[in-house]
């Protein structure tokens, strides 16, 4: 066990130094004077604080939201109406992020708060199909077996249904995470900050290093949540 549980740090301890490393050279040895205002260690830090939070908060309410509503339109009352929702959060995955920042933008205006209810949308769409797609695809045989011993329909749900569907719904979330890491990069368009703020100034100015450090920054904190959301999951997998 202990050994597990070190192998599992080995891995977001590993991302976790290389960002460090990439921030400490970066902000050490600046090719020139535009990229050393750009790349100080306030500015790194402010856009880091910045992304976190635009996901934070946005994962947060997604995972609620889409979790909760799957499970209500995978009702068997409701079981048509979900079908058209799914087709429906289908459609919405494939309109491509900045049209949906575009969308927000013309009706709510600019800045943090804006940002983070577009990348909020963004992230219920994966979170949503897989709750309905993995409630609605357990066995029925399993849901009449579970009726037969006298079971209700919130223990079904609880103690049947979503323990079935907890990987399917798991993934979803991975899928929303790192979609949102790398949507909250194209926040800075709306005045959302993060580390696009770094990507764009760095194309802006024609600097590879200010590109290549909020880009690098950006996949490691991807990759760095999906490990971390995929141990838990197999945490709690085994727990149950």
């Amino acid at each position: 066990m202990l050994n597990v549980r070190r192998n599992n740090l080995i891995y977001p301890l590993l991302l976790v130094a290389i960002g460090s490393i990439i921030v400490i050279y970066t902000a050490n040895n600046p090719t020139d004077s535009l990229v050393a205002r750009m790349l100080n260690y306030s500015n790194i830090f402010k856009a880091l604080r910045e992304h976190f939070m635009l996901m934070l908060v946005s994962m947060i309410g997604a995972i609620i939201v889409g979790v909760l509503s799957g499970i209500v339109i995978s009702r068997p009352k409701l079981y048509y109406l979900g079908r058209i929702i799914e087709n429906i959060v289908n459609i919405g995955q494939t309109v491509p992020p900045l049209a949906i920042l575009a969308l927000f933008f013309v009706v709510m205006g600019i800045g943090f708060r804006m940002a983070v209810f577009a990348l909020f949308i963004y992230s219920i769409l994966p979170i949503l199909r897989n709750t309905f797609a993995g409630i609605v695809n357990v066995q029925s045989s399993i849901i009449e077996a579970a009726k037969g011993m006298g079971m209700n329909p919130f223990r079904i749900l609880t103690r049947i249904e979503l323990p079935l569907a907890f990987p399917i719904i798991v993934a979803g979330i991975r899928t929303a995470v790192v979609i949102n890491v790398g949507t909250a990069a194209m926040a800075t368009f709306i005045g959302g900050g993060g580390l696009g703020d770094i990507i764009v100034a760095g194309i802006s100015l024609g600097r590879d290093m200010v590109i290549f450090t909020g880009a690098a920054l950006a996949a490691l904190i991807a990759i760095l949540l999906d490990n971390i959301v995929g141990q838990i999951e197999r945490g709690l997998v085994r727990w149950s």
